[in-house]
């Protein structure tokens, strides 16, 4: 077993305001909380891994190159591997998620972009 408390675990603002944190995960899969503040938006991207996000409070918007889905509180979408897309907070309040990525990753994704 390795659990993970929160307030201990590996944190990234890649964004002021746009904090990620490591929970529990492995090589095959990884789990990391979010949260965006009002009207943020990642820079469409893609990766290797697959993706889950789910909306845990607030208003996401996950948009692809063909398409776009708007999250609620509990939603959630599947992404496939390298499948290009962008996260934006569409509501006006702070947005909270979770994103399941298998295999899983590190922050690494975020700070070896250039």
């Amino acid at each position: 077993m390795n659990p993970i408390e929160f307030d201990d675990a590996e944190t990234y603002e890649p964004e002021e305001g746009w904090r990620r944190v490591a929970l529990a995960g492995s090589d095959q899969f990884s789990f990391e909380w979010f949260e965006k503040p009002p009207g943020h938006s990642s820079p469409m991207h893609d990766h290797e891994n697959e993706q889950v996000c789910v909306c845990l409070a607030g208003e996401l918007t996950v948009a692809t190159e063909d398409e776009e889905v708007a999250l609620s509180t509990y939603d959630s979408v599947h992404l496939e591997s390298n499948e290009t897309h962008r996260v934006e907070n569409t509501g006006e309040e702070t947005a909270i998620g979770i994103d399941v990525f298998a295999p899983g990753r590190s922050f690494d994704f975020w700070t070896d972009r250039e």
